[in-house]
């Protein structure tokens, strides 16, 4: 059985709302956001004697956010206990670790510029880094970490935003999208079909008292189709969001289909590659069984970035998509050090 920890967090421990038009989307979701800062006991003794701290943004998994990743956990540790374990040990320098809100009414975010969901890729690398910068004593170092969603979040802003990340960790990043998403569409539209549309099926599931197991991962199929290929709003559709397969045959729509695969990381470096040469890190992991197939798609990814002659670190390990915390051990005290000045 996993130990438990019961260590306190003696660090400070930050909670203030930030408010964006950025966010603005068709959902209805807020675009005021709770963004949880820690800093461990010692990052706080360096701060009061002048020292200027990295920044490391964490992007929570899909159907996760920042505060329930600060939160307790049984037979584990918070993501505060375990930076603050690894300061203390000398295996991470202290930094600002931000933990953000990202949750949205589709169960969560892949971290790009949407209508429907919100421009969070122009959020984080504006909004949300201008206010940490006001509140506290940076050393204009920024990292980004994240798990799944959370993962590919970091790998598509390191492309997308080149200039704005100093050094980018993917754990488990949604990466290959033919192999990820493709054999799951049949199982989406039969589970969509009872409703008649994705936009009817969204309407209700977002009513609804409850959910079934098989929404969670159909409403995720919705999410990720209102953040590659966002359609217009209309009467009948008022989210815009649309599906890249027939609901009859499950063929595939290859107009809205390649939509969805510019938006693949694997895509992404042949034109946007240039933009990671400047990391002081780039960090890929993943399980050799991971229940989603994203070891394929990120072999692909690291062997392709070797023959770019972009400097990274690959590591796949024996595990699956799930339990995968402990990797923090191995990638965290590798992003705190290359932040430094």
């Amino acid at each position: 059985m996993p130990k438990h920890s019961f260590e306190p967090v003696l660090g400070q421990v930050d909670r203030y709302i930030l408010d964006s038009k950025l966010l603005k989307n068709r959902l209805g979701d807020p675009t005021s956001r709770e963004i949880i800062v820690h800093i461990s006991p010692k990052g706080v003794e360096l701060m009061q004697q002048g020292t200027k701290l990295p920044t490391i943004i964490y992007l929570a998994p899909f159907t996760s956010s920042g505060p329930a990743r600060a939160g307790w956990k049984a037979f584990s540790e918070s993501i505060l206990q375990r930076h603050e374990r690894l300061v203390k040990s000398g295996e991470m320098l202290p930094c600002i670790m931000v933990l953000p809100d990202t949750f949205t009414s589709l169960g969560g975010n892949q971290f790009v510029d949407s209508p429907i969901l919100g421009n969070w890729s122009t959020w984080l690398s504006s909004d949300l880094k201008d206010s940490i910068i006001q509140r506290y004593s940076c050393n204009g170092k920024f990292g980004l970490i994240g798990k799944s969603s959370g993962g590919y979040g970091a790998m598509y802003n390191a492309l997308v935003k080149p200039g704005h990340w100093d050094g980018v960790v993917s754990h488990s990043g949604d990466v290959g999208f033919e192999t990820m998403f493709m054999p799951t569409f049949a199982e989406t539209i039969t589970h969509i079909s009872r409703y008649g549309s994705p936009a009817k099926y969204v309407d209700e599931v977002l009513n609804a008292p409850k959910m079934s197991s098989s929404d969670f991962h159909t409403l995720m199929i919705c999410a990720m189709a209102a953040s590659y290929d966002p359609g217009e709003s209309s009467d009948l559709n008022p989210f815009g969001i649309n599906l890249p397969v027939d609901m009859v045959y499950c063929d595939i729509d290859e107009e809205r289909w390649a939509k969805w695969l510019n938006f693949d990381t694997l895509k992404l470096i042949e034109s946007k590659s240039n933009s990671l040469e400047a990391l002081n890190l780039l960090f890929i992991d993943c399980g050799n069984k991971d229940q989603y197939g994203i070891q394929y798609g990120s072999r692909k990814l690291t062997s392709r970035l070797s023959q770019l002659g972009i400097k990274h670190i690959w590591q796949e390990f024996e595990g699956t998509h799930s339990g995968i915390d402990y990797r923090l051990d191995v990638s965290l005290p590798l992003l705190s050090k290359s932040l430094m000045d």
